[in-house]
């Protein structure tokens, strides 16, 4: 049997550890890496940003795709680093070190799971997470593929970024993008084979597979005095409207300006017969940064102004609302989709 075809059923669980820890990268925050009973961590600042996200087989990603395409261990890896990376950075904070939890079946290979272990590595250097690197975690046995990546991070002695600060007059803007990672996915379910597929759209595609959150955004808007931000993982509306929520606020979006960002979605929306504007409005996984900063504040580098923050009126709920019409939620529920 040649060692592509290896099964993780054959080997033991040190056997298969001791293939991914070489493909593991290192950083000085991480004190005591894997091979412990636990990872020690440093913590400069006093204060600790964890999250934690899991993907799972069947629910948030397939093996094979009805268009053709084969999902890698590589993607898995790359889209695990990038939405924990991704909410630390909606904090306005810095990862400093993952651990990773990895359920499989025993006919899963081997060579899945080094490549699963080089785009973990390749998504937290490649995205800019340079001062993090993965500290430990855990192995098992399970009927599908699993992950549940734990990510720990810092302030850096600034304030936290929360939810909850928006105020009526600021300036509501996004860093990264919306829309990209639903257009790829429409493409990954459709009829379109992956073969067949010109730049334009296998780039769409691509942002689905392997996303790319702006990570020197947060501490940017941090530094800038950003009122809010948040992580866009479940839609522009279906977010937008937890952000109006947790600050008691209306975010008003600019049609104008969910035009502009439509626009890079007619390579798949054309073929498709699709609104883009359904991607724009209620497409997750991306990972840009939605925040709001006060008028008078210049907008740093990687922000794009796309609504403004309104006040609600006496009687009146928080939510979103397109040039001052209320907006319907659309977005991604985990339990209800």
């Amino acid at each position: 049997m040649s060692i592509e075809q290896q099964t993780v059923g054959e080997l033991s669980e040190g056997e298969l550890l001791a293939r991914i820890f070489p493909r593991l990268n290192p950083s000085s925050s991480v004190l005591l890496g894997p091979g412990d009973d636990a990872a020690v961590v440093a913590a400069p600042d006093g204060r600790t940003l964890i999250s934690i996200d899991t993907q799972t087989q069947d629910q948030d990603f397939r093996l094979e795709w009805n268009n053709g395409y084969r999902t890698t261990g590589y993607d898995v890896g790359w889209k695990s680093a990038a939405q924990n990376l991704s909410d630390i950075n909606a904090m306005g904070g810095t990862a400093v070190s993952l651990v990773v939890s990895l359920t499989m079946p025993p006919d899963t290979t081997v060579q899945w799971v080094e490549d699963f272990a080089d785009g973990l590595t390749a998504g937290i250097v490649g995205l800019g997470a340079a001062d993090c690197s993965v500290a430990g975690g855990d192995l098992g046995r399970g009927r599908e593929i699993a992950v549940t990546v734990a990510v720990v991070g810092t302030m850096h002695g600034l304030p936290a970024v929360l939810r909850s600060g928006a105020s009526p007059g600021d300036t509501l803007a996004l860093a990264g993008t919306v829309g990209r990672a639903a257009a790829g996915l429409a493409l990954l379910e459709s009829t379109i084979p992956v073969g067949k597929l010109n730049a334009a759209q296998r780039a769409l595609m691509d942002s689905q597979c392997r996303p790319q959150p702006p990570l020197a955004a947060g501490p940017l808007g941090a530094r800038a005095g950003a009122t809010a931000m948040m992580d866009v993982s479940d839609g522009l509306l279906r977010d937008g409207a937890r952000l109006a929520e947790a600050s008691g606020v209306a975010l008003d979006f600019d049609p104008i300006a969910l035009k502009a960002l439509a626009t890079p979605l007619e390579a798949a929306s054309a073929p498709l017969g699709h609104d883009p504007m359904g991607w724009i409005l209620g497409g997750g996984e991306d990972h840009g940064l939605l925040a709001t900063f006060p008028a008078n504040v210049q907008l740093p580098s990687g922000f794009t102004a796309i609504g403004s923050i309104q006040a609600v009126a006496e009687g009146q709920h928080s939510g979103v609302r397109i040039a001052g019409i209320p907006a319907d939620t659309v977005g991604w529920d985990h339990f209800a989709d």
